[in-house]
């Protein structure tokens, strides 16, 4: 709904201008979108206030938005621009889908005329993001290119065997070609990237920059750091490391029952792992200078890695269960050794374990060209809700929408007591309001959309 789309702020798959002035920053936000995650333009509002002001002539404006997008994109690319009345004034509504490119600006060329979107903004897409994107083009990913540096024997046979016998279950070349470890280049066959991230005899030769850094700091900031460890082996037993590293250095309390005592983890033992393993698979390999970090905190844990959401992809699908592979070689070997057992389940399993424990939910967020996992503590439970406030979210989720009499019905209050309670609920975090002010006669109140849970 439209009306929701103007509540929301600025970001990765939104933009808001007052009017079509500046034509060429529409352009390259079609072009950012098209290249990263899609998105809409919504022509009309003012992107500070979100003042609704609308355009004066939407089909001379319409016509100029398209006749700009055929003469300065390449290559050719058609978004769905529609004319929306929203309380008596016209609005252009830019429709982008995310496609297959890379889009640019025809006049600087493929390499200076590149966009993609990070957070709110536009940025030119640098020569790595190039070759990203081009991949993309290609439908090949990182790992799956040989690496003509590397010789067969880089790859540590013996490691590789051992792991794969621990799930019982054998390997042979033929295998390894299949999976992707090795790729043929030229008629000679090399290690993938994914093979030497995987099980190189010397990965930090080639990728200086694969370790996993966990840290362990006291208290609830960065100031202090109590223990550390920096892991630089083959990654399917990397993951198992860090798991225990994190445990290690995690509080545990204790549950007594009639009997025995029960130690429990400060975080719960399946969104541990599932951020870990989410980490290293959609890790961009490809980005240099920079590792997968874990930061352990009292309060929270945080698991950060290199490389936003995958081209195509925005934080509400994946938070639904969509997936995009970054690393089929990884991935394609993790599923086979049973470390990942489904596609696009993993954020799913970390929020239902919260909702299941009634923790406050985990937070999933990309920072730049970073994604980053945020766990609290067990013993941040979340607050009790009021019956007055479950009768309402109730209702919302039967008929989607509510106004303030309504509520005051529901209630069987005032409006004015109604609109305290509405206002409460809003700062609590579990509604939103669609209108001006609590005060606004045409306000309707919604649940919330919240990319923590």
């Amino acid at each position: 709904m439209l009306e929701n789309l103007i509540m929301m702020e600025e970001g990765k798959t939104l933009e808001f201008k007052e009017n079509t002035q500046s034509l060429n920053k529409i352009v390259q936000t079609i072009i950012a979108f098209a290249n990263t995650a899609g998105g809409t333009i919504i022509i009309g509002i003012k992107d500070k206030t979100k003042k609704i002001v609308g355009i004066h002539k939407p089909l001379r404006d319409e016509e100029k938005i398209s006749s700009a997008v055929a003469d300065s994109i390449a290559p050719l690319f058609l978004p769905n621009i529609e004319i929306h009345n929203i309380r008596n004034k016209e609005l252009l509504v830019i429709k982008v889908p995310h496609a297959v490119g890379p889009f640019y600006l025809k006049k600087y060329g493929e390499r200076d005329g590149t966009y993609i979107r990070l957070g709110s903004t536009n940025r030119k897409a640098d020569i790595d993001t190039l070759k990203t994107l081009k991949r993309l083009s290609e439908n090949i990913t990182f790992d799956e290119l040989p690496l003509i540096k590397a010789k067969k024997n880089d790859i540590d046979w013996a490691l590789l065997k051992q792991i794969f016998k621990r799930k019982r279950k054998k390997i042979d070349m033929n295998k390894a070609e299949n999976l992707g470890i090795i790729k043929e280049h030229m008629g000679k066959k090399y290690p993938s990237n994914g093979g030497i991230l995987l099980f190189g005899k010397n990965r930090m030769k080639y990728f200086p920059d694969i370790n996993i850094r966990c840290v362990r700091f006291s208290g609830n900031d960065r100031d202090k750091v109590l223990d550390h460890y920096d892991i630089d082996i083959a990654l399917p037993l990397a993951i198992e490391e860090a798991i225990n590293f994190v445990e290690k250095v995690s509080f545990k309390f204790s549950k007594f029952g009639k009997i025995y005592r029960e130690d429990i983890l400060q975080f719960p033992s399946v969104a541990i792992r599932e951020s870990i393993i989410n980490a290293v698979v959609h890790t961009d390999y490809s980005i240099k200078g920079t590792s997968i970090q874990i930061a352990i905190f009292d309060n929270r844990i945080e698991i950060t890695n290199p490389g936003g959401l995958p081209f195509g992809l925005t934080l509400e699908r994946a938070i639904t269960g969509v997936s995009k592979i970054r690393n089929r070689v990884l991935a394609r070997v993790f599923r086979e050794l049973s470390i990942i057992e489904q596609w696009g389940s993993g954020m799913r399993r970390i929020i239902k374990t919260y909702q299941d424990l009634n923790i406050v939910p985990p937070i999933f967020e990309e920072i730049d060209t970073f994604f980053r996992i945020i766990l609290f503590s067990i013993k941040n439970k979340k607050r009790t809700l009021e019956k007055w406030e479950i009768k309402l979210l109730d209702f919302l989720k039967k008929h989607n929408e509510i106004t303030t009499i309504q509520a005051a019905e529901l209630w069987k209050i005032s409006d004015r007591a109604a609109r305290t309670k509405l206002k409460k609920m809003i700062e609590s975090k579990l509604i939103q309001r669609i209108g001006t002010s609590i005060k606004d006669p045409k306000a309707i109140f919604k649940l919330l959309i919240d990319d923590r849970i």
